[in-house]
């Protein structure tokens, strides 16, 4: 399963991709307006530190405005994937972009039919937010386990599923079993999965143990 990085925060961002694990990074408006820069500028530092799908989010309503908005972002770098919402409009606009080549990844998922609606549009990647799914009382990762099922049964469907809203270490494991093809994960989760209280009990004894000989 691939790993992404759900932040826009420079900083955090080159401290994951330092660990060699990262293979993409999503942002959204809300994620940029707190690092108080322009949008664009801070998606193309992004770039310059990941080499994999960056997600940039596409905000208009109507689907002329949609198509030359996710054109624009998507001409900013060719590692942009344009992050478009589910939506009646959002679904034409992504069978008009992907048919140009445009890499979409899908937001806001929180049904499979929307998901199948989304790959049968050409989507790139569908994201389903399992926490919020969760937070309303439905089973998240249910989805990601039906979406992995239908999307592997018709190889006509060449759509990642893209694990969204993660909240915690075991939601990545769940995502994983369940089939997802790709999570995205706030900079915390990915640094808590890295520790575990028996690895650190290790280390000090270790490091106890090697003072009774010389340094290598």
């Amino acid at each position: 399963m691939k790993i992404f990085i759900d932040t826009a925060n420079l900083d955090e961002i080159k401290r994951a991709a330092a660990l060699g694990v990262i293979d993409g990074v999503t942002t959204n408006p809300s994620l940029v307006a707190k690092e108080g820069v322009e949008y664009k500028s801070r998606v193309l530092d992004i770039c310059n530190v990941v080499d994999g799908s960056i997600s940039a989010e596409c905000i208009s309503l109507e689907l002329d405005q949609l198509c030359a908005e996710a054109r624009r972002v998507a001409a900013w770098h060719p590692n942009v994937t344009v992050k478009i919402p589910m939506s009646e409009v959002g679904l034409q606009a992504m069978a008009i972009l992907s048919a140009e080549g445009i890499a979409i990844n899908c937001t806001l998922i929180f049904s499979v039919n929307q998901a199948l609606l989304a790959a049968k549009a050409g989507a790139t990647y569908v994201s389903p937010f399992v926490g919020r799914i969760n937070d309303g009382g439905a089973d998240g990762m249910l989805l990601i386990k039906e979406c992995a099922k239908i999307f592997s049964t018709y190889p006509e469907i060449k759509t990642e599923i893209l694990s969204a809203s993660i909240r915690n270490p075991r939601d990545v494991t769940e995502a994983a079993l369940a089939g997802s093809h790709i999570a995205t994960l706030p900079p915390a989760v990915l640094f808590q999965m890295i520790n575990h209280p028996l690895t650190d009990l290790g280390i000090t004894a270790f490091l106890k143990d090697s003072q009774s000989y010389s340094p290598v």
